[in-house]
Formats: structure tokens, sequence, C-alpha cells
């Protein structure tokens, strides 16, 4: 009997994808928001860092309430970014230079100016009358129930047209698509369809968590005072257990279809958001189920840089048969990593170098946040610069995501640093300047020039990139781990602290392959420096 042959490894496994937010990354039109002809002009730099692939967040035309994550039309291009010819463009000229293009979908809701909610909020008898999720006012005028809105206040509004409430799990201008709908449900597929037709290699969905919803519009249970943490109290929303708005076992329905429509293209990759209960992560995503991958906020949320917290999510990540990790710190979401985990919006690109290392060593697919490659912090935002639906909400106790989203910083010499000619969107950030990444081309000891080095040693080191993941020590500073693929084996060690901190784990017979900060061996124990790591490479025990 002839045994199955094993399958083929698929390219986004361990592969490093480059996320874009394309509206701040270059602008090649001078209106001040970054567009694809922008990003087509940054292949050169992109195809340098070594990366197999570029994440696009939302490029289709939108009000811009949430900036694309309220979309109006599924199928076309946001006219200060391009047209659909000028996508196709950008697509040709990606795959000749070998990189992959990931585009960011948002299915579980569209933008209240998207033609659907417009004919849907006409009639409760209509073609599209049961496409949005619509609930009858209590008899005090009240909302159904007690669901939160991400964004603040009850995830429901009233619309006098149909009498009713409709759903909306962030902004009153984001009503919920209700995928228990089949056409509605098509019409969503049908949108990957579109875009995979026309030859994109795959997408990162939205709260992909957050597709289907209590039928019986049920309250969400509140977390247990005990239990609640500055986390919880940080956000109301976050006072409730997100189980009956989203978070639902039954949502995996709508995930395996995504799942067999992508691989129906052939090699094509498609991971998610999932946020909330990162606990269902296994249930939602895997090797034969749900999405190929997705990542949590463990890591974007964390502002301790500890090692348990890397140690823990490993463990749960491991428990979890057949999934295939996604791993990040950064993205367009949270603060940038050394303003996070630095706490300040001073560089620091010792820290930067860390958090990178760390990044490229661990288990996964990564993503790459815009700037990570070149140390960026946050930007600093003052009240009438705020852009962001969240900096409005909580302006100043938190400014919101605009921090994160500034404009690329191209040449320190240029006004606004290279990325526009114009007025920029967002302002740039003055401490960016000296980190321009044509000032980090010019020196060899730059963050940029490490992040490139990184990639190409977890490419050149097959081990780092595919090889499962032990973790060893995870005190109050060190965190080490071993990755293995056999015939090699290697071990790396993190001093995440800023203090000077010793370990017992560093065997003989391994040969460093990378090293930053201070690190040397006394007495059989290592010692490391304040943010310093190692990674050493050998054998595999019975290799």
């Amino acid at each position: 009997m002839t045994q199955a042959a094993p399958r083929p490894v698929p390219w986004w496994q361990g592969a490093v994808v480059y996320q874009i937010y394309p509206r701040s990354f270059c602008d090649a039109d001078g209106d001040g928001v970054g567009d694809l002809k922008g990003i087509a002009s940054k292949f050169d730099y992109i195809s340098s860092l070594g990366v197999e692939a570029i994440w696009l967040s939302p490029i289709h035309p939108s009000p811009n309430r949430d900036f694309g994550y309220d979309v109006a039309d599924f199928d076309a291009v946001a006219p200060e970014m391009g047209t659909l010819e000028t996508f196709d463009a950008l697509i040709a000229e990606a795959h000749r230079r070998g990189l992959k293009v990931i585009m960011d979908e948002v299915l579980s809701h569209t933008s209240d100016l998207h033609p659907w909610f417009q004919e849907s909020l006409k009639s409760r008898e209509g073609d599209k009358a049961d496409w949005y999720v619509w609930a009858d006012p209590r008899e005090d005028g009240t909302p159904p129930n007690n669901w939160l809105s991400v964004f603040g206040g009850p995830a429901w509004s009233y619309h006098p047209a149909r009498r009713q409430y409709y759903f909306h799990k962030f902004l009153k201008q984001q009503p919920k698509l209700n995928l228990y709908n089949p056409d509605a449900r098509k019409a969503a597929l049908d949108v990957l369809r579109f875009w995979l037709d026309r030859g994109v290699d795959g997408f990162r969905l939205d709260v992909a968590n957050s597709y289907l919803h209590d039928a019986a519009l049920r309250d969400n249970p509140a977390v247990p005072m005990a239990e609640r943490t500055a986390h919880h109290w940080g956000h109301a929303p976050n006072l409730q257990r997100r189980t009956r708005d989203s978070n639902l076992p039954e949502n995996r329905e709508v995930l395996d279809e995504i799942r067999a429509l992508v691989d129906r293209y052939g090699d094509r990759f498609v991971f998610g958001e999932f946020s909330e209960e990162p606990g269902l992560l296994g249930h939602f995503a895997g090797r034969d189920h749900g999405l190929h991958t997705g990542y949590t906020f463990t890591f974007l949320e964390d502002r301790s840089f500890r090692p348990r917290v890397f140690a823990d999510h490993y463990a749960f990540l491991g428990a979890i048969d057949g999934l295939w990790p996604c791993v990040t710190m950064s993205n367009h979401d949270v603060p940038r990593t050394v303003t996070r985990y630095g706490r300040s919006l001073e560089a620091n690109p010792a820290l930067a170098r860390l958090a990178l290392t760390l990044l490229m060593t661990l288990k996964g697919t990564v993503l790459l946040y815009q700037g990570e490659e070149l140390g960026l912090p946050d930007g600093p935002i003052e009240r009438h610069q705020i852009r962001d639906p969240v900096g409005e909400l909580y302006f100043p106790f938190s400014k919101g995501r605009d921090p994160c989203r500034t404009p690329m910083p191209w040449v320190s010499g240029k006004p606004n640093l290279g990325f526009t000619y114009g007025e920029p969107w967002l302002p740039m950030a003055p401490a960016h300047g000296p980190l321009a990444a044509a000032s980090q081309e010019r020196d060899q000891a730059s963050t940029l020039h490490f992040t490139r080095s990184l990639v190409t040693l977890r490419k050149a080191h097959p081990v780092l990139r595919r090889g499962e993941i032990s973790m060893l020590e995870a005190s109050d500073q060190v965190l080490a781990f071993e990755r293995v693929s056999a015939p090699s084996r290697a071990l790396c060690l993190f001093n995440l602290s800023r203090t000077p901190a010793t370990t017992a784990c560093a065997p003989e017979g391994l040969t460093p392959i990378l090293e930053i900060g201070s690190v040397s061996r006394a007495g059989g124990q290592l010692n490391l420096g304040p943010h310093s790591a190692i990674i050493l490479e050998g054998r595999a025990a019975g290799a």
C-alpha cells in the first residue's frame, strides 16, 4: 500500500508579510493621501527588505469615517488611491518581482452609504431588507439588547425609515451585514471571488470573528467584577464578554466557506484578525478548517515585554492541533513597538532591534508593519489633528490610532520627509526625520540594514523559518526557546529587561549566528546585558 505524498509546504508558512497602510505610505499625486502609484514607486525598497508579500490595508471607495474600513464599493478602488487599471499594474509589477499581494477585506459590515444598505433601509419587504441586522425597539424606544459598540455607546442606531434599530459593532456609519442571509453571504463571497480573479494572492479578513451574531439577540454577559482588570475598565465594551454580538462558534461556517473558495484558486493565503476571545483561534483557523491562520491581540496589546507573555502564548498555540501561528507586534490599530514597550515617543534603536529579532525568530508567519523596519516610534498628535474616531472619543486620555498611522519618512531633507509634496492627511512626526529611509540606507549600522539582515538570516537558516518551537525559560528577564527542524537546532536567548541578566540555558557545541547587545560566558552561565540577545545554531539531538 503506497503512502500519500506529503503536502507541499505553502509559501506563506514562515513568510514575512509587509503591511502597508496605503494612506500613509507614499503619495504620488500630491493630494496628501498615499496611493497605489506611490506604493509601486517604492517596490525597489520593499523588495530590498526580502519580504515575500505585501498586505494592503483597505483601498476601496469609502467615506472614510473609519478610513477604508467602512466600504462603499467592494469592486472598485478609492479614487484618491487610483483605479482598477492602476491596481492591475501594481499586481503585475509585484508578481514580476516575486512579491505576493494580499488585500484587506471587510466582510462583516459596510458603510451606511453602500448601495446595499441604502436599499435595505427603504423597506422591510425589499430584496435586501434582511441583508443587515435590523430589530424592533423595545416598547420604551430603547435598543433591543445591551450590546456595545467597539467605538463607544450602544451598538444600535434607530432609523425612522424602517422604525427599527440596526446593529453596528463599530461606528453607526458601519452597519453590520447579516450573513445568515444566503444572498448577503453569497455577495460577500463574490467580493473575494472578484479580486481573486484579478490575481490577488490572498486576504487579511477584518474582524473575522464577527461574521455571525446571536440570532435571538440575547444580551452579552458581564465580565465578573472579580475578573476585571485595567484592560476591562479602560473601555466600557470590554466589561462585557463578547459572546453574543460576535465570537459565536458557528461563525466558523462562514470561515469554512471562505477557505473553500480561496483554496479553489490554488496557492493562495487567507488569514484573519481575531479579537476579544482569543481562545477561539483554534476553532476559527487550522490545517483543514476555518482560515489558514490568524492573529490575536496578545502581543499587540502587551506593554510589559515580559518573557512570560510570549511563553504563555506559545503554550496556548502549541495546544492547538494543526495551527500554523501568525505573529506580529505592531499594526495600524495599536501603538508602535518601541513606543509601547519603551513608553516613549523617542526613537530607541536598541529596543527596536531586540523586538525585531524576537519577531523574526518566533515560529509563525510574520506580519511586519510599515516603518517597523526603521524603528519608528509613534508620532505626536494634537487635538485639532485627530482623524480617528477612537481619538475623538478619548482624547487626551488616548489619542486613538492616528499616532501609529503618521506617514512614512522617506527623505529627511525634503518637505514632509518625502511622503508628499502636498499637505499630508496626518502630520509628519518630527522624530522621524533622522530615521528616514534614505538616511538609514546610507548607514550600514542602521535599523533598516539590521532588519534586512534578519530577514536574510531567517531565509538562510530554515530552522528559523519553519522549525518547531519549545520554550525553555521565561523568567522576569530572560526568554529562551529553541527551534528544531532536523537536522538543525537553533537556541534563541533574550534579555527583555533593562538590567543585566544571567541564564544557565547555554549549552556548548552551538555556533552563534546573531548577537546583539552585550553577551558573554562565565562559569557555565551566559551573561546577557540589557536588551540583548544571542541566536545559536547546531545539530538537533539525534540528528
